[in-house]
């Protein structure tokens, strides 16, 4: 029996029914659940410890290696959203006094460096303008002024709309002894993507984007090169949790028995299981053309709007993610704001050097179809119709 009488009561809230209502989510993720994903989210609970989970978590591993297009053998998900895989490689392969080089085109670079800088590293961002991408020569530059262990490249910046090229880094960052870090958050199963045959050393990414699986699951993969860098470190990594070579062991990818190390999130696994079958089935090739040809298609009907997009170079629009400046006279914050109301679609504004600056839209997965843009493109002409202009 209880010994204290009870100060808080049951909220009101909870007793009423869970009721959500229907958005098309046309931002940059999460993005809506495919149908198959749906289905595995009500499927029963099993053991996290069970035969039947470690099937299923080697089978994501292996859509992992397809998806990213590697045969590394240690490739697992962090429990954590993107972000935890970020700093799980970063408190992995950096140490204290390590130089690291920062491409900081956007807000994953900005962060990348901030979270460099509380591991004790030495950090060199290479600061470009939003909406700029890097070449071998920039890149080159840094690598021979501070000799860093690791460069930070961000693959789809979906802060800014920009797509890096990456053909040729890993070769270059390999030659002056430096590990090659991407994120492909924004641009896995968008865009064209080769780990083991552009030399990248750890790739990581998110399930909430073309995936279309829940959110809260990262994605990541470590060369051989980065697997020796984490297995010969001279202290320990800070995080218990973020600990690659535990993580390795429960991911079962050290060939030892699997021990306990935490619980790992059961439905969305089996959620993101789904989703790598269903990109294994429609096939990568096939993804990547659907998201360029939807994407090209969603550049034609904002420019008949009179909208400009933010990034100039069409060789180096993500295909993903689109930036679209803020058209002069709007405040950006209406244009979304009316969308959503009368539409009941997502679009969002600029994060981290673009707030203020652009609209960014998503065509993420099945979301990346054009009807969806008819139906973005229709909300938008109706906002710019209806929404009251301003002396900015």
């Amino acid at each position: 029996m209880a010994s204290q009488q009870l100060l808080v009561a049951p909220p009101k809230g909870l007793r009423r029914p869970l009721v959500l209502p229907y958005q098309l989510l046309l931002g940059p993720g999460p993005s809506n659940l495919a149908p198959p994903m749906q289905v595995a989210g009500g499927q029963r609970m099993i053991g996290h410890m069970h035969t039947s989970m470690f099937q299923v978590m080697d089978e994501i591993k292996q859509g992992i290696q397809y998806a990213f297009q590697t045969q590394n053998a240690l490739t697992l998900v962090v429990s954590g959203p993107a972000h935890c895989a970020l700093e799980t490689a970063l408190c992995n392969l950096l140490e204290p006094g390590d130089a690291f080089l920062v491409g900081a085109n956007g807000i994953w670079g900005q962060r990348a460096a901030e979270i460099g800088e509380r591991l004790g590293a030495r950090v060199h961002p290479m600061i470009k303008d939003p909406g700029s991408y890097y070449t071998l020569q920039d890149v080159e530059e840094g690598l021979n002024q501070y000799k860093p262990a690791l460069l930070f490249l961000t693959h789809g910046e979906s802060s800014t709309g920009v797509i890096q090229p990456l053909d040729s880094f890993g070769e270059l960052c390999h030659r002056y002894k430096c590990l090659l870090l991407v994120d492909c958050v924004a641009s896995l199963g968008g865009a064209p993507l080769y780990m083991d045959q552009q030399g990248i050393d750890v790739l990581y990414a998110g399930s909430q984007k073309v995936l279309n699986a829940p959110p809260g699951m990262s994605l990541i993969s470590f060369s051989d090169r980065a697997k020796s860098k984490v297995y010969n470190r001279k202290t320990k990594p800070f995080s218990f949790f973020m600990d690659v070579k535990l993580l390795a062991n429960i991911w079962g990818c050290d060939g030892q028995p699997r021990m306990y190390h935490h619980t790992v999130p059961v439905i969305g696994l089996l959620a993101l299981r789904e989703s790598l079958a269903l990109l294994a089935e429609q096939g990568l090739e096939r993804s990547w053309q659907r998201h360029h040809e939807v994407t090209q298609y969603l550049h034609r009907r904002l420019q008949e709007l009179g909208l400009q997009l933010f990034v100039k170079d069409p060789a180096f629009r993500l295909p993903t993610v689109t930036t679209v400046v803020v058209p002069a006279g709007y405040r950006w914050r209406d244009v979304i704001s009316y969308v959503m109301d009368h539409f009941s679609i997502e679009i969002t504004g600029g994060l981290g050097p673009t707030v203020g600056k652009v609209l960014r839209i998503g065509l993420l997965g099945c979301n990346a179809t054009r009807e969806n843009v008819d139906r973005l493109a229709d909300a938008l002409r109706e906002a710019l119709q209806h929404c009251p202009q301003h002396q900015l």
